[in-house]
């Protein structure tokens, strides 16, 4: 198994692991599944300022990563909301632990200094994941979302990347960041 950069080629393969969470659960809020052409676009708009990354094996996508704005006012600019997914036939075996561990490496050289994860509750096992890897609880938005007939809470959760301290360096974009890579 591999852990590389997303590509657009890769959206319809991340389309389909994302599928059955739109339509089948309350994970995500978003009600109209994104096609291969949307998450294509997606994928190219989040390259340009925050890394994307899929699992694959067997040249086959087993899951993927992604980061975000946390806000978009400029004093938020070195935060960053993320997001991990696993195909079903994929969980339990650590992808989701691996992937985050590779998005967190590229935040962090980067120059961000906090990730934030918001969790559409109840879901332990994304909360378990979240809190194995140092996020610890922020606080609850309750009854933010209305889906599948019910209103649901979202919890949020944070986790320091590294100490800026008082004067930090201006963040990378990812983009950036590729292109002075060795």
């Amino acid at each position: 198994m591999q852990i590389r950069v997303a590509r657009p080629g890769d959206a319809q393969a991340i389309a389909k692991i994302y599928a059955p969470i739109v339509r089948d659960s309350i994970i995500s809020f978003e009600s109209v599944i994104p096609d291969g052409e949307e998450m294509a676009t997606r994928i190219e708009t989040t390259l340009a300022r925050f890394p994307w990354l899929v699992a694959e094996e067997d040249s086959r996508l087993l899951g993927y990563a992604y980061a975000g704005a946390h806000r978009a006012r400029d004093a938020y600019r070195w935060a960053c909301d993320v997001s991990v997914y696993v195909d079903a036939a994929a969980r339990r075996r650590g992808l989701g632990r691996q992937l985050y561990s590779a998005l967190f490496d590229c935040l962090i050289a980067q120059g961000l200094g906090q990730a934030y994860a918001g969790i559409a509750l109840p879901n332990p096992a994304s909360v378990r994941l979240h809190e194995s890897l140092g996020f610890k609880p922020i606080g609850i938005y309750w009854g933010v979302g209305f889906k599948q007939g019910a209103w649901h809470d979202v919890g949020w959760w944070g986790r320091p990347l590294q100490e800026l301290g008082s004067a930090p360096a201006e963040p990378v974009a990812f983009a950036e960041y590729r292109r002075r890579r060795p």
